[in-house]
C-alpha cells in the first residue's frame, strides 16, 4: 500500500495575528513622525516663509539704503553755489574681523574717529557696521592700508559748498543723511532731496563680501535744481564790506540786504560772523543763525520815512509845511521825547535830513493812529515777506492807542521788523510807489534741464502815487549832505537817497530799554536819479560809535560802489557833467593823475598786503576749482589782470578771485596795486585807477 504527503503549508492564525499586530504598531509609530515632519514643513514654508527667506537673503547679500543726490543750488549766472559730490563711505562685516578691539583702534585713528564708538558698533551687529561716511580720500586710502578682511566701500552723495562761506545762512546745509536742516536746503527740501537709492552687496558661501563697491549714478534719482536771484560778485562784496564794518564797529553782528527795487530780486543778503556750511558743527549755534530773516529788531528811524511818506500821501502836510521842534524837548503828558539837537522850526525835508523825533512825532499827530498802521500795514510790516525761508520774522505793530505810542511808533520805536521787510518797505519807495515781493527762487528745473516753475516779479500793491515817491526820494538825498546824518554815504559818481536809524535796543531785565546797546543802521537808493539798487546795512551793538551814519553808511557806500560797477550802471547825469567840467579845467602843470587821499591809502594798503607762495591744485578743497581759476593755498587768491577792462570787467574779474576791487575814476583801467600775477591773501583790497577818453 503506496503512503502520500501534503506538500502545502499550513500557517498558524495566530502567527498571522502577531504579524498584522506588530505591522499596526509599526505604521502608529511613524505616523506622529510623519505628522511631526508635515506640521514642520507646512510652517516653514507658509507660517515662517517670509522670515526665513529674509534670513537667506541676509547671509547672502548685503543692501544698503543711501540718501539721493541733492539738486545743484546756481547763482543768477549760473555759478553753483552747492551741489552733490560723490564720495566714499567706509563699512564692515564685523564677523570677519579677528579682533574687534584692534580692529576698532586702527580704524578709529585711520578715519579719526572714537574707538570705543566703533568697537561697541562692531559688538551690536553680526554683520555690518558704518566705519566712516563719506570719507575723504585720504581716509580710503588709509583704511585700505590696513588690509583689513570684511570692509566695504560704497559711493554716496555728499553735499558741497564750494564757495564755502559765500551766501552760508540763505544756502543752510543738510545732514549727512541727504536732509535739509537750514536756509534754502530746508525750505526747499522737497524739491531738492533725490529719491533714495538702494546698494546690495553678494556674500559667497563662507559670507564673505564678494561685491561691496558700486552706486546707482542715475539722473532720475537726483532732485531739481535751483536757480537763485543772487549774484555771486554782489553778495561777496556785501559780505566783505559788512564782515569789515562790523570789525571795526566791535559789534556784535550785523546784516545786509541789496535788492533790485523793480523787480523784488534779493541780489545779496548776509550776515556777519558767517560760518563754512561744507562744516557748520565748527560754528557756534549762534552764528547760523540768518539775522536778516529771522530776527525783528526797532527799525529807530528809517521808519520817519514812511511816516512822512504816508503823510505827504494823504496830504495832510506838504514839502513845505514846517513844524516846530520845540528845541530839542517835547513833552506828552508824563513822558517827554527828544531830539540829539535843539531845532526850531523845520520843513519836512529838513525832519527827514536831520532825523528830527519830535518833527516825525507832530506829523504822526496830524496823519493820526488809523492811517499810520494803514500805511506802514501797506508798506509789509506786520506780515511775512514771503521769500519761502523757514523762520522768516513777522514783526510786531502794535496799534498805539496812547499818544506816547502814536509819538514813538513815528520814529520806529514800539514795533519790530526784520531787516528784510525793512528793505523792501524802502525798495516801495524807491519803485514809485510799487510794493514787490521779495524773491529768492527765479527757477526749478528737473535732472533733464525741463522747467519745473518759474518765477518772477511780483507786485503787491500800490501803497504810494508815483509823484509822492519821488518827494521822498528827494527828501532822503538830503540826508548825504554835509548837514544830514550820513555824508559818508555820499558817492562821487552816483546820486544817493537815505536813511540813518539808531535804535535802542529793549532790555528784558528791566522791561525798558538799554542804555548802552543800539542798533545802528542805514539804507540807501542808488542811483537815486534812476533807482537800480536798494542797500540796507544793520550793525548790531556798536561800540564806541553807535549812529547809523557812522558804522553802517561806509559799508553802504562800499557795496554800492562795488555793485553798480559790476552791473555796468552809468554814473548820474549831474555826477558826470561835473566830472566832465572837472576834467575840462587845464592843469596847472604836466604830473601823474592825482589820487584823493581816500584812494592813495588804499593804494596802499593793497600795496603792503603780504603774499603767498601759490600751492598745488590737490591742496584745494575737495578738488572744486572754478574755470579758469588758480588753486591756491587755503585763503589765499592771485591778482588777475585787469587793465583795459571797463569798470565792471574789473570788478567781476576780481570779485571772482576773491578780491576786494577799490575803484578811483571812470572809464577803463590803466593801472592796478597790486600787479596782476601777485599771490595775496583773499579779501586783499586791489586799487585800480580808471581812465576815460572823454
Amino acid at each position: 500500500m503506496t503512503r502520500t504527503s501534503n506538500t502545502a503549508a499550513t500557517v498558524d492564525p495566530r502567527v498571522v495575528r502577531g504579524v498584522k499586530v506588530r505591522v499596526t504598531l509599526l505604521a502608529l509609530c511613524f505616523v506622529p513622525l510623519f505628522g511631526a515632519v508635515l506640521y514642520r514643513a507646512v510652517r516653514l514654508q507658509v507660517f515662517e516663509n517670509a522670515k526665513l527667506s529674509a534670513l537667506a537673503r541676509d547671509q547672502q547679500l548685503r543692501q544698503l539704503k543711501l540718501p539721493g543726490r541733492r539738486g545743484s543750488v546756481y547763482d543768477r549766472n549760473g555759478v553753483a553755489l552747492a551741489a552733490s559730490v560723490e564720495v566714499d563711505s567706509i563699512f564692515v562685516d564685523p564677523g570677519e574681523l579677528a579682533d574687534l578691539k584692534k580692529a576698532a583702534r586702527d580704524l578709529g585713528k585711520a578715519v579719526g574717529a572714537d574707538p570705543r564708538k566703533l568697537e561697541a558698533s562692531f559688538n551690536a551687529s553680526k554683520h555690518f557696521a558704518w566705519v566712516k561716511r563719506q570719507a575723504s580720500a585720504q581716509e580710503v586710502a588709509a583704511v585700505k592700508g590696513l588690509g583689513l578682511s570684511g570692509l566695504g566701500f560704497v559711493k554716496e552723495p555728499r553735499r558741497f559748498f564750494p564757495q564755502r562761506e559765500l551766501a552760508a545762512h540763505l544756502l543752510g546745509f543738510a545732514s549727512i543723511d541727504g536732509e535739509g536742516i537750514e536756509g534754502l536746503e530746508l525750505a526747499l527740501d522737497r524739491v531738492l532731496r533725490g529719491k533714495p537709492q538702494s546698494i546690495t552687496g553678494l556674500r559667497d558661501a563662507r559670507g564673505r563680501s564678494a561685491i561691496v563697491d558700486g552706486a546707482i549714478a542715475t539722473e532720475s534719482l537726483e532732485g531739481a535744481s535751483i536757480t537763485l536771484t543772487i549774484d555771486k560778485a554782489i553778495q561777496y562784496l556785501t559780505e566783505k564790506s559788512l564782515a569789515a564794518a562790523v570789525a571795526k564797529a566791535d559789534a556784535s553782528s550785523g546784516m545786509a540786504v541789496v535788492l533790485d527795487p523793480a523787480t523784488g530780486e534779493v541780489l545779496a543778503l548776509a550776515n556777519a560772523p558767517t560760518f563754512n556750511p561744507n562744516d557748520p558743527s565748527q560754528s557756534p549755534r549762534a552764528a547760523l543763525r540768518n539775522h536778516a530773516v529771522a530776527d525783528q529788531f526797532e527799525p529807530g528811524s528809517t521808519f520817519k520815512v514812511f511816516t512822512v511818506a504816508a503823510a505827504l500821501e494823504e496830504k495832510v502836510v506838504r514839502p513845505s509845511s514846517t513844524f516846530f521842534c520845540e528845541n530839542g524837548r517835547f513833552a506828552i503828558g508824563k513822558h517827554a521825547i527828544h531830539d540829539h539837537g535843539g531845532y526850531k522850526d523845520l520843513d519836512v525835508g529838513r525832519i527827514i535830513q536831520v532825523s528830527s523825533n519830535i518833527g516825525a512825532a507832530k506829523i504822526a499827530d496830524k496823519l493820526g493812529r488809523e492811517r499810520l498802521q494803514a500805511y506802514q500795514r501797506a508798506f509789509g510790516f506786520g506780515e511775512r515777506p514771503g521769500t519761502g525761508l523757514s523762520g522768516e520774522a513777522k514783526g510786531s505793530l502794535p496799534f498805539p492807542r496812547a499818544q506816547i505810542a502814536l509819538a514813538t511808533q513815528s520814529f520806529g520805536q514800539g514795533v519790530s521788523a526784520s531787516a528784510l521787510q525793512i528793505a523792501a518797505a524802502f525798495a516801495a519807495v524807491a519803485n514809485g510807489g510799487q510794493l514787490m515781493r521779495p524773491y529768492l527762487v527765479s527757477r526749478v528745473a528737473d535732472p533733464d534741464g525741463a522747467v519745473l516753475e518759474q518765477r518772477g516779479p511780483e507786485k503787491l500793491r500800490q501803497v504810494l502815487s508815483t509823484a509822492t515817491a519821488r518827494e521822498v526820494v528827494k527828501m532822503m538825498r538830503l540826508v548825504v549832505d554835509k548837514e544830514g546824518t550820513a555824508p559818508l554815504a555820499r558817492m562821487d559818481e552816483y546820486e544817493v537817497a537815505g536813511k540813518t536809524g539808531t535804535a535802542q535796543k529793549a532790555d528784558p531785565n528791566t522791561g525798558g530799554y538799554s542804555v548802552d546797546k543800539r542798533t545802528a543802521s542805514f539804507v540807501g537808493i542808488v542811483p537815486a536819479d534812476a533807482p537800480r539798487l536798494v542797500i540796507l546795512v544793520v550793525i548790531d551793538e556798536p561800540k564806541g560809535d553807535v549812529y547809523g551814519g557812522l558804522v553802517a553808511a561806509p559799508a553802504f557806500k562800499e557795496i554800492a560802489q562795488g555793485a553798480l560797477a559790476h552791473l555796468g550802471v552809468a554814473p548820474s547825469p549831474g555826477k558826470l557833467a561835473d566830472k566832465q567840467v572837472a576834467a575840462a579845467k587845464p592843469a596847472e602843470k604836466e604830473a601823474a593823475p592825482q589820487v584823493d587821499g581816500k584812494l592813495a591809502s588804499a593804494f596802499a594798503i593793497a600795496a603792503v598786503q603780504p603774499s603767498l607762495p601759490p600751492a598745488s591744485a590737490s591742496e584745494a578743497e575737495d578738488g572744486f576749482l572754478e574755470d579758469g581759476a588758480v588753486a591756491l593755498q587755503d585763503g589765499a587768491a592771485v591778482v588777475p589782470d585787469v587793465q583795459g577792462l571797463t569798470a565792471r570787467g574789473a570788478v567781476k574779474a576780481l570779485t571772482a578771485a576773491y578780491l576786494e576791487p577799490s575803484l578811483l575814476g571812470s572809464g577803463k583801467a590803466i593801472g592796478q596795486t597790486p600787479p596782476a600775477g601777485t599771490s595775496v591773501r583773499r579779501g586783499t583790497r586791489v586799487a585800480v585807477r580808471l581812465e576815460s577818453k572823454l
